[in-house]
């Protein structure tokens, strides 16, 4: 080790310490002693003669133990007891707990903080899973709309800050992610010290991120609430990450009879290791979303179909390919409106509504009975 070197070595304060208590990160200190290890060339007894000071707590007194027993030690072979002793099942659980708990509230959250510590969290339970899957495991933990606008915004390729930088966008400029809307306030007035006792009826919005504009009167405001309120089944909420078309179910009625041909019993396409990864997200997703199910051992399987992974300007899409399904299934006749007709009959109208609908084709309810024609197969399963 030479003289300049050693005069550039930190001081020991500096150093990363571990005490195995909390939420304690042993890789996170092992990286940090090989990080000083490597750039500033240093044997390893100039490195083990430190740890009584950098070990503390329940570290400090486990490390007196073993030395006592085994004396001095490289540095490789400390590393192998850390990891032992410290990447236990009970420690794994309890970081896994800190994680799944750790939902993102834009109300009493700041996007970089939590960010950091999830990611923090991810690293120190899978080191070897890609930026992109951590990535998309927290983005989970923000909850169905404010995932959605994030992901919607970022691709394979982003890196943390520009998650980070989009994250605190979104809840900044829109409602998205904090507290559901309560009008309780909004429309109760004071009536306890008023001439009449009797309590007025107040309207209650639940279950709805609701914005309305300023430009509304307090009659127009109650109106709309209480319109959305009727239709509340309609919209998302946190049980609910989805809404459904409400009158309508699908009907899916084939041209053949049984036994089926062997198109409508594909098995799934092979997929390379990326878009394996892609398409077990998306499974994830609509898994959470209750749009799918797996299907049990002892089901009639009857059909199958397969999907692909498509991929445009680094984002990924997982599609059905029911070619085979739709050329034995009974066409539906039912006439599709013309776009200047529907213009021509809102031309009157006073207000003009528009909806985004996330992920709007799954909101379509299909029959119970006629679900199983819809099983999709894939590398992990039915």
């Amino acid at each position: 080790m030479g003289q300049a070197l050693l005069k550039e070595v930190p001081k020991l304060k500096e150093w990363p310490h571990f005490s195995g208590e909390g939420e304690y990160d042993h890789m996170e200190f092992i990286r940090g002693i090989d990080m000083i290890k490597e750039d500033f060339e240093l044997p390893d007894r100039f490195l083990t003669a430190r740890f009584n000071t950098l070990f503390t707590k329940s570290a400090h007194r486990w490390y007196i133990k073993l030395r006592q027993a085994h004396g001095h030690q490289s540095w490789t072979w400390w590393k192998t007891q850390i990891i032992n002793k410290w990447a236990n099942d009970a420690w794994r659980f309890k970081v896994e707990t800190a994680f799944e708990s750790a939902k993102f509230n834009a109300d009493k959250d700041k996007a970089l903080p939590w960010f950091c510590q999830q990611k923090d969290r991810l690293t120190a339970l899978y080191p070897d899973m890609s930026e992109f899957m951590i990535h998309r495991k927290i983005l989970r933990q923000c909850g169905g709309d404010l995932e959605h606008a994030v992901k919607s915004r970022t691709t394979e390729q982003s890196s943390a800050e520009d998650i980070i930088n989009i994250l605190e966008e979104v809840t900044t400029r829109t409602k998205i992610g904090s507290s559901r809307v309560n009008l309780k306030t909004r429309f109760n007035t004071p009536w306890k010290d008023s001439v009449d006792k009797t309590p007025k009826k107040i309207l209650i919005i639940l279950s709805i991120n609701l914005q309305i504009h300023l430009h509304l009167t307090d009659k127009q405001e109650n109106e709309l609430s209480s319109l959305l309120y009727d239709h509340r089944g309609a919209f998302a909420s946190d049980k609910e990450p989805l809404g459904e078309i409400i009158g309508h179910e699908v009907d899916i009625i084939l041209n053949i009879e049984r036994p089926y041909p062997p198109l409508l019993r594909i098995p799934a396409y092979p997929e390379n290791t990326k878009s394996r990864e892609a398409l077990e997200i998306h499974i994830k997703e609509l898994f959470y979303l209750g749009v799918i199910r797996r299907v049990g051992h002892n089901e009639e399987l009857e059909t199958t179909t397969p999907v692909i992974v498509a991929w445009h300007n680094g984002k990924s899409r997982m599609v059905g390919d029911f070619r085979a399904l739709n050329t034995y299934t009974v066409p539906d006749r039912y006439p599709i409106p013309k776009i200047q007709i529907s213009l021509t009959q809102i031309s009157q109208a006073v207000y003009i509504t528009t909806m985004d609908a996330l992920k709007g084709f799954h909101q379509n309810v299909v029959k119970p009975r006629e679900r199983k024609y819809l099983r999709i197969i894939v590398h992990c399963g039915v």
